[in-house]
């Protein structure tokens, strides 16, 4: 008998203490069973021998080490020493066995009848249960004893694979307690605590890629940190870890490859290529038919691989993974790349699409990649979906030079998807100057797809327009059910042409075909396209003047990125944009400067040209209103003098000059406000000049105190059917200050009832708040009327005094985040939480967990004291 067996292992001197596991043990050595079953180095025997030696047993376990190789005889006869060592009293009657390959089943009886009539229940743990021989003859043996010992005995088994224990009677009966790999897995706490013992400082950034690379493995986190401690800076160490240049490499090849028989590390050196694994997919790659049994039982043995919920794929642990890679790179040179391209072509069949070009690039079969996602009319897929971002990684490679008409078609594409139009550009000139035997139809509806997006990229509508009438031709040629699958081309398609449209100033146009490109979304894949169109409606609807649709639009479109969690890098910030329009024109000055630094977040190194001009007449409006007339003329000569100018349509310079004039009024500079527009007199629409101009000329002649010709000039706007209801309600206002300043009060009043009627629906406040004190006047000596448009006036709380504790403000913890911000001003406006919700296009719970965010950043309790708060800060 070797004594080391029946010794409890001594517990690292580095311990993680992991409390609520040695509660489920003790918890679970109250009843027969309990099992700890996970891979190598999972902390299996750690957490027993902690729990065995710190007295957390209803009695002192017994234990012992079960050995490779041992035989049912032989293990029988050391948990009879380990009992006898352990102080449990046996008759004598019991015996031994005789022979190592096995026992009777009178011993078996006389071993449970004497466990059966001891004073207290035995507790035996078995360490590495599951390496005695045969396994199936041992766990027969010790199930019937466990069942037949009347509560005398329980059990603590660990081991790598599972316990040929019939475990499902144990389950049913409520008699087994189970710790397995993923209660094993070591939590940001658990690797944070370690590193702390091993006395190394790493940001919370660090452990959390710790965590993730190791995905909780005990023995990784542990190997790490041994490894850290010898490295000159342990963050560079974790943002530079591979698996394969470390002792982890020697661990996992030692204890978990070299384990197997030839076969599976053949294997498993093949299938290591992919991230999923199916059987089919393995006997590809080895050229046998082991393939579901071999990998069915890795997973059962917690040899680092495991089934993919219930689903016939497996997947490898990533560390083991890596490692496997650089072995089979070592051992089998050049085998890598060719069991890349089997990979990609049983993929290929089975209708795996991203799988399989992900597999043809990272054999550098660009030729097969490109046309697989060609053929397949998976262009769109580099631009939206949930995939976009690992076929684009997929692409990053492939040769800018390489010949062909698909990766020359998908090279654009990914150019595309990247901002970079001269790129995309030279790759579409390629793909024009040599079409190649590949061209069929799927290879022109690329060509024209991608067109149409470079189109609306370099600002060039008729481009758009062609390629988009060349979609529309190719279509039918291709097969209906594969353009079923693929909604996103039509609905990028769209948003693309509705886009350029707006860009070239037909904002009635471009919300017609953006409307069909909403329409057109819906189905998975279309998630940016529906954001990109709502955000473009949002501002063709501002454009034309319908404030009320244009939130509507804008809140969908935030909603929409909220829901599908796009990043920001996919979000074109025109939601954002289209609000800070509308809340300058309601006169919230605040919630416009907060939108319009979220849409310039939001819109990337190269907004479009539309969004550039509306963003800088928003900023310019915002910095006029809030009184500093030079900043709103430096935002607009900005947009001139940027590194990359911006293409100005004749509508741009139309609305440019107008925000400046109105800068200039800000300024008290009449003259040079009626100079600027008489500077683009030539930047006409097609019948004379645009309403907005009309408007902006009358009010700087009204300034200069030439009302005569101010009237003259507002005589000759169109009919209000073919104004927007802003555009009618300033003239009226117009009107109304002619009238005031000609000393007729009753015509003032009736004009600016009239404004008054027209703005009311879209809360136009802040034409009523520049114009001066006249309308206060009027509304003064007209209580009727001013009661009539209480709007006029924006809600807000009553305000009390914040309490202070000695007078101190309380600390700010940290700033708050721009949705965090959009609540808070909903809140002042006294709206209930589902009002919030409602109007932020948000569920409750998450208000509900933004205003808890709040309270704690400001230092408060309640709702109230928050907006207090931040209206002392001047948040508000």
């Amino acid at each position: 008998m070797l004594t080391a067996r029946f010794a409890v292992p001594a517990v690292p001197q580095l311990l993680v203490h992991r409390p609520e596991l040695l509660k489920r043990m003790t918890a679970g050595a109250r009843g027969p069973l309990t099992l700890v079953n996970g891979p190598a180095g999972s902390g299996k025997t750690v957490l027993a021998a902690h729990w065995a030696a710190g007295g957390l047993a209803p009695r002192p376990p017994v234990w012992l080490t079960v050995e490779p190789g041992d035989a049912p005889g032989a293990l029988w006869a050391y948990v009879l020493e380990a009992l006898h060592r352990g102080g449990v009293a046996l008759p004598a009657g019991v015996g031994r066995p005789t022979r190592a390959e096995g026992v009777t089943r009178s011993f078996l009886v006389r071993l449970a009848e004497g466990l059966a009539e001891s004073a207290q229940p035995a507790v035996l743990v078995l360490d590495q249960f599951d390496t005695a021989q045969p396994p199936a003859a041992v766990a027969e043996g010790l199930d019937f004893v466990l069942r037949h010992a009347a509560g005398g005995l329980r059990i603590v088994l660990t081991g790598r694979t599972d316990s040929l224990l019939p475990l499902h009677r144990y389950r049913a009966a409520g008699e087994i307690t189970e710790i397995r790999q993923a209660d094993l897995r070591f939590t940001h706490e658990d690797a944070e605590a370690l590193l702390g013992e091993h006395r190394l400082t790493v940001s919370q950034e660090g452990i959390r890629l710790l965590v993730e690379r190791t995905e909780g493995w005990a023995a990784g986190v542990r190997l790490c940190a041994l490894a850290m401690q010898h490295s000159a800076d342990p963050e560079i160490f974790l943002r530079q870890f591979a698996a394969d240049r470390t002792i982890i490499a020697d661990y996992l090849l030692k204890e978990v490859l070299d384990a197997q028989p030839p076969l599976t590390q053949d294997l498993l050196l093949r299938v290591c290529v992919t991230d999923r694994i199916h059987p089919d997919l393995a006997d590809a790659l080895t050229g046998r038919d082991d393939g579901a049994r071999t990998l069915a039982g890795l997973a059962r043995d917690n040899a680092f691989l495991e089934r993919i919920d219930a689903s016939a794929w497996y997947r490898l642990h990533p560390l083991f993974a890596e490692v496997l890679r650089a072995h089979l790179r070592q051992r089998r040179p050049g085998l890598e790349a060719r069991l890349h391209g089997q990979a990609a072509r049983w993929l290929a069949r089975t209708g795996r699409l991203t799988e399989a070009v992900v597999q043809g690039a990272a054999a550098g079969d660009w030729q097969f990649a490109a046309a697989h996602v060609v053929d397949n009319l998976a262009i769109g897929r580099l631009i939206t979906g949930l995939e976009a971002d690992q076929l684009g990684r997929a692409f990053a490679g492939m040769p800018a030079d390489g010949t062909g008409t698909a990766p020359a078609l998908v090279g654009a594409a990914c150019r595309l998807a990247e901002q970079d139009l001269p790129g995309c550009e030279a790759g579409l000139r390629r793909v024009d100057a040599d079409p190649g035997p590949d061209s069929g139809p799927a290879a022109r509806l690329a060509r024209a797809f991608v067109g149409v997006l470079a189109g609306r990229l370099a600002d060039d509508l008729k481009a758009t327009e062609r390629a988009a009438a060349e979609v529309e031709r190719v279509l039918p040629e291709l097969p209906p059910h594969l353009l079923a699958e693929r909604p996103e081309i039509r609905a990028l398609v769209l948003a693309g042409l509705g886009a350029a449209e707006l860009g070239a100033g037909h904002p009635d146009r471009a919300a017609s075909v953006l409307t069909s490109a909403v329409d057109a979304c819906g189905k998975p894949g279309t998630e940016y396209p529906l954001c990109d169109a709502l955000g473009s409606l949002a501002l063709a609807e501002l454009m034309r003047g319908r404030l009320r649709q244009a939130v509507a639009h804008a809140r969908a479109s935030l909603a929409a990125a909220e829901q599908y969690a796009l990043p920001t890098g996919r979000r074109t910030g025109a939601g954002h944009l289209a609000l800070a329009g509308v809340a300058v024109q309601q006169d919230d000055l605040a919630a416009a400067r907060c939108h319009l630094d979220l849409a310039g977040s939001e819109a990337g190194p190269r907004p479009e040209p539309v969004a550039a001009v509306l963003a800088a007449m928003t900023g310019a409006a915002i910095a006029a209103a809030e009184g500093d007339a030079e900043a709103a003329l430096a935002a607009l000569r900005a947009l001139r003098t940027a590194a990359a100018p911006v293409r100005l349509h004749s509508w741009a310079v139309a609305g440019l000059a107008v925000a400046e004039s109105a800068a200039q009024l800000a300024r008290g500079d009449a003259v040079a406000a009626l100079q600027v527009l008489d500077s683009v007199e030539g930047a006409e629409g097609e019948d004379g000049d645009r309403p907005e101009q009309v408007l902006a000329r009358a009010r700087a002649l009204l300034a200069a105190g030439h009302g005569d010709r101010a009237a003259e000039v507002l005589a000759g706007m169109p009919a209000d059917d073919g104004v927007a209801a802003p555009a009618r309600a300033r003239a009226r206002l117009l009107q109304a200050e002619i009238a005031a300043a000609d000393g007729d009060p009753e015509e003032a009043r009736r004009r600016l009832g009239e404004a008054l009627g027209l703005a009311r629906p879209e809360a136009l406040r802040r034409m009523f708040t520049e114009s001066g004190p006249w309308v206060r006047r009027i509304l003064r000596r007209d209580p009727q009327l001013a009661r009539l448009h209480g709007w006029l006036y924006p809600r807000t709380p009553v305000r009390a005094p914040a309490p202070t504790a000695g007078g101190q403000q309380p600390p700010v913890v940290e700033p708050l985040s721009g949705r965090e911000t959009e609540v808070l001003r909903k809140a002042a406006e006294l709206l209930s939480t589902e009002e919030i919700a409602a109007e932020l296009y948000l569920s409750a719970n998450t208000v509900k967990t933004h205003l808890k965010s709040i309270y704690r950043k400001l230092s408060v309790t309640r709702r109230s004291e928050a907006v207090h708060r931040a209206q002392d800060l001047g948040m508000l």
